[in-house]
């Protein structure tokens, strides 16, 4: 059962995945800021440590920083937590911040979004940001668009289209910024001159993957990179996964373009749903493996069908105000026509012509039925009278 543990400097705790129950005054310094405390933390710790995010939500960043680091806080991964103290350096990150001209974004700051926190335990300490946008603002209307790194040719054109229409249509394009359908979507918006945020899984002065060095430069200076990992951290595995909850909260929904079976972009639609955010997903070939996951999600009833900008609009629009329009075939002339001039346009033949008689047993019409559509035919120009009974105009 776990216990109360009192060590020699007063500060007690919890044993286990408990909190501090008395914490201990923090020192006096430069490290008495709440910042500078959440972006020490954001370092010594990895995404998504639900134990670190109780903790600070009970007694704050600064407190239970100066603790773990002066050794008081009594907590089953504090051991953990203490690995990387002998690297920390928070004055070289916010140095490092300046010179890419880069922010910090905490908690409660007007620029945090707070669609972030609807991930409750999982929600990020802190958001370092790159670009001159301001956050709340470029996501007030936001929609992720993810997808395969292995895109086929159809799925990059289409992720391109529809990150140009989002923004065309005003809402900001959310990705990746990996290779292919995220990299679609993100130059897209940016050919179509409109917002486009781009969440990493590494510091926002990364570039990664390299061949994307000029796309995250334009980026950064066109749109917005965000990310939870401080300056200088490099992309892993874990964090990839980690990172595709920011893109599902940080948006009002998720479109999968392309996604084989394991594909990381089905982990994005999975974080999405479980914020009760809406899934689209764009349908591909059913011959190709890319789009295998994305047709299994419309299977199961897991995301909406989606082909164009308009219909994304509609599922994470405004009730009512952002309905897409219906779709219809091509108009053709003849579907103006009353059923019964339709069934006598019918019964006469594409060449030569014939007689009211022989028209209305071919058209199943009473005689007098057939000569009041073959008069109001006449007027339309769609019929003629010949010598031989009545004739189609080459109309």
């Amino acid at each position: 059962m776990d216990g109360l543990i009192v060590d020699g400097h007063g500060a007690t705790a919890l044993a286990g995945d408990t909190v501090m129950a008395t914490p201990s005054r923090p020192a006096a310094g430069l490290e008495t800021d709440e910042r500078y405390a959440r972006a020490a933390l954001s370092r010594l710790v990895e995404p998504v440590d639900k134990a670190m995010v109780a903790l600070v939500e009970r007694y704050g960043a600064l407190t239970i920083f100066a603790d773990l680091r002066s050794g008081v806080l009594q907590h089953d991964r504090a051991r953990h937590w203490r690995a990387r103290l002998g690297r920390l350096d928070v004055d070289a990150d916010m140095r490092r911040l300046s010179e890419i001209d880069g922010r910090l974004i905490c908690p409660g700051d007007p620029e945090w979004p707070e669609p972030v926190d609807d991930l409750g335990p999982r929600r990020p300490l802190v958001l370092w940001v790159r670009g001159r946008q301001d956050l709340t603002q470029v996501l007030s209307k936001a929609v992720a668009v993810v997808g395969s790194r292995a895109a086929t040719g159809y799925g990059s054109h289409v992720s391109a289209e529809l990150g140009a229409s989002l923004c065309d249509r005003g809402w900001t394009v959310v990705s990746g910024a990996a290779y292919g359908i995220d990299a679609g979507a993100h130059k897209g918006a940016l050919a179509a001159g409109g917002p486009t945020v781009a969440v990493l899984a590494c510091g926002v002065d990364v570039t990664y993957p390299a061949g994307h060095r000029a796309l995250l430069e334009r980026i950064a200076e066109e749109g917005t990179i965000v990310s939870e990992l401080p300056p200088r951290e490099s992309p892993m595995r874990g964090r990839f996964l980690v990172r595709n909850r920011l893109i599902a909260a940080l948006t009002a929904g998720t479109v999968i373009v392309e996604a084989s079976p394991r594909s990381g972009a089905l982990n994005t639609a999975s974080e999405a749903i479980a914020l009760v955010r809406p899934v689209l997903a764009v349908p591909g070939p059913v011959t190709s493996a890319m789009s295998m996951g994305v047709h299994q999600l419309v299977r199961n009833g897991m995301a909406v069908l989606v082909t164009n900008a308009a219909e994304i609009v509609e599922a994470v629009g405004r009730i009512g105000d952002d309905l897409a329009p219906e779709t219809r075939g091509p108009v053709h002339p003849r579907d103006g026509l009353a059923p019964e001039s339709a069934r006598v346009l019918d019964a006469l033949p594409q060449r030569g012509s014939r007689d009211v008689d022989t028209i209305a047993v071919r058209a199943g019409l009473a005689t007098d039925t057939v000569m009041a559509a073959l008069g109001t035919l006449c007027g339309e120009g769609w019929v003629e009278r010949v010598s031989g009974g009545w004739r189609r105009t080459r109309q």
